[in-house]
């Protein structure tokens, strides 16, 4: 995290709904963020090191033979194990989220009219447990 701005990914293949995410999120002002449509465009720009990535769950609705966010998410985790990845999903099914978790997703949100404010909450975690990761780390190696 560059200049106090969190660099976030937004993938989603439903363009409103990414844009509105989008406008969400820069209205915050501590973002930079990159958004693609497909799982394939967010993988080919990982190098660009972003600090957290929320994914579509299904990302078919541009091309039928385009990844899903599964495929994606485990290709993000092959190339980086610790970017966080929360997959957004409009299916309130319970075996939706847990197979997510199972593909160590750090957590799971439902599309609806308050994903916004859950998504808010779970990045503000994210970043208390980054930065508290990293000082525990200067002092173990003070030690």
């Amino acid at each position: 995290m560059n200049n106090n701005k969190i660099k976030l990914f937004l993938v989603d293949d439903d363009a409103v709904f990414l844009k509105s995410l989008e406008i969400d999120f820069l209205e915050q002002a501590d973002f930079e963020i990159e958004t693609y449509a497909t799982g394939e465009l967010c993988i080919e720009n990982l190098t660009n090191n972003p600090d957290l990535i929320i994914l579509d769950y299904y990302l078919d609705g541009i091309d039928r033979d385009a990844i899903n966010g599964i495929d994606t998410l485990d290709k993000i985790k092959g190339f980086n194990p610790e970017i966080p990845v929360v997959m957004l999903s409009s299916q309130d099914k319970i075996d939706v989220a847990i197979n997510c978790m199972h593909h160590q997703a750090f957590d799971y949100v439902v599309k609806s009219e308050t994903a916004f404010m859950r998504l808010k909450k779970i990045i503000s975690t994210i970043v208390e447990t980054q930065k508290l990761e990293k000082q525990l780390n200067w002092y173990m190696d003070r030690m």
